[in-house]
């Protein structure tokens, strides 16, 4: 059975990721963001949402476990940010339900979702750049980078919230992680 992990990086969201990922049948637990990497037993990880850059503890250094990581809302942006990426304030930030276009119908992580989709977001900062070897893979009129992958580092992010149940194809989104995981570097 696939295991993951869900990073908590202090996110109000954090139990929705966990729940969305147990009810999908999947095996996974809550560990806290100053968990020692060599602690970390799983076939994916998931980086949770959080309050700002200061509070993510070790995240940055499961970047590095050779396993497929998934960044939602602050989970992108450190990854950007620890990747060389530029990540800022927002022009529009906050809450909204927000209309995706997925920019690549083959990315392993949102490829399969609708061309336009609606998506819940709650986030003051944003991804401006995306680092070297990532693609931007969905945007929208109030964020330019609200999905971006590095498929040969299995690297993804999304900046809105899958696991909520204002997002239409939230439960699509993490299905395709969990393919990512249980075929690494296939799909």
């Amino acid at each position: 059975m696939t295991r993951i992990v869900v990073v908590d990086n202090h996110g109000q969201f954090t139990h929705l990721e966990h729940r969305a990922l147990r009810d999908l049948g999947v095996d996974t637990e809550i560990l806290d963001n100053e968990t020692p990497p060599g602690e970390i037993d799983a076939d994916g990880i998931v980086l949770s949402g959080g309050p700002d850059m200061d509070r993510i503890g070790r995240s940055v250094e499961y970047l590095d476990l050779d396993i497929p990581v998934f960044g939602i809302c602050l989970g992108m942006q450190l990854i950007a940010a620890e990747l060389g990426g530029e990540v800022g304030p927002g022009e529009y930030g906050g809450y909204a339900d927000v209309t995706v276009t997925i920019e690549d119908g083959t990315d392993p992580l949102v490829g399969s979702l609708a061309p336009e989709t609606r998506v819940w977001a709650s986030h003051a900062d944003e991804v401006k750049t995306v680092p070297d070897g990532f693609v931007r893979t969905a945007t929208s009129d109030v964020c330019p980078t609200e999905a971006m992958s590095d498929t040969d580092r299995e690297l993804y992010g999304v900046q809105w919230h899958p696991e909520v149940a204002h997002t239409e194809e939230g439960e699509a989104v993490f299905e395709n992680f969990l393919a990512i995981c249980e075929h690494p570097n296939t799909v």
